[in-house]
């Protein structure tokens, strides 16, 4: 039987699109975002059609003392799945992004899961039992890529990038534990997340959240510890992988390669 899942970001999006299927599901929630009333009106309404238990939990996860009170919530309520959807972008060029804008992106992007995470993995581990969904994006992949219609991103993609990084290597860590841990990287989503950069991507083909959440579970329920729900299959990330293993050999590398000889 499903348990308690947190979600956070849960006000619209991709993590309302958890909420609705967890709660479809049977899961109990605890829903986290700093928009109050959107959270209560969203918790009722899954409440009524659902039975289930919802708690809404209004948090700015750009705060250090509200991701440290949810930690504790964490640690307290023992769930068994945490969803790290919450996340801004911030598009700028990097020279133009205000400093304290380029902080808030490190601290609810990246720093905030890995937080959580830390909160809830110990219990699970205990248990034997839990997942880790970590939302991150196919910008994460964008670091070598110049193209005209990419968003100035520096810090948005780095942090992204992070998240994809932690969660593998989080993933061989636990392996055979019983803790399942994946992390999700969507491409354009029909969203409120770039308009509320201003920008407009009407005309864009976007996926639907639901489906995004679909991927995500299905390849969760799988062991994918890396789920792209537009790739027609693995083979892209299985080259990239393959390719980084390529570079790590450089590791033991104790000279320079012939390449850097003068000549």
């Amino acid at each position: 039987m499903p348990g308690l899942a947190v979600v956070t970001g849960a006000s619209s999006g991709i993590g309302q699109a958890f909420a609705e299927r967890l709660a479809g599901d049977g899961w109990d929630l605890l829903l986290v975002a700093r928009r109050r009333e959107r959270l209560q009106a969203l918790g009722a309404r899954l409440h009524a059609a659902h039975g289930v238990q919802v708690r809404p939990l209004a948090a700015d996860l750009g705060r250090a003392d509200d991701v440290e009170r949810l930690c504790g919530e964490v640690d307290r309520s023992a769930p068994e799945l945490l969803v790290n959807n919450a996340g801004l972008a911030h598009y700028a060029p990097f020279a133009e992004l205000d400093p304290r804008r380029a902080g808030e992106l490190v601290a609810v992007n990246a720093l905030a899961p890995v937080l959580l995470t830390r909160a809830a993995v110990p219990g699970m581990l205990a248990r034997r039992r839990g997942s880790v969904v970590n939302v991150a994006s196919l910008l994460a992949f964008s670091g070598s890529a110049d193209l005209p219609h990419l968003p100035a991103r520096a810090v948005y993609a780095a942090t992204k990038a992070f998240l994809v990084t932690f969660t593998e290597v989080l993933a061989s860590e636990v392996r055979g534990t019983g803790l399942r841990v994946q992390v999700v990287c969507p491409g354009v989503v029909r969203s409120e997340f770039h308009s509320r950069q201003g920008m407009d991507l009407s005309g864009v083909p976007r996926m639907e959240p639901d489906r995004v959440v679909d991927a995500s579970l299905a390849d969760l329920d799988r062991g994918v510890v890396v789920s792209i729900p537009g790739s027609a299959g693995p083979d892209a990330y299985t080259d990239l992988a393959a390719a980084q293993a390529a570079l790590l050999s450089a590791s033991r590398a104790t000279d320079l390669p012939p390449r850097y000889d003068a000549p």
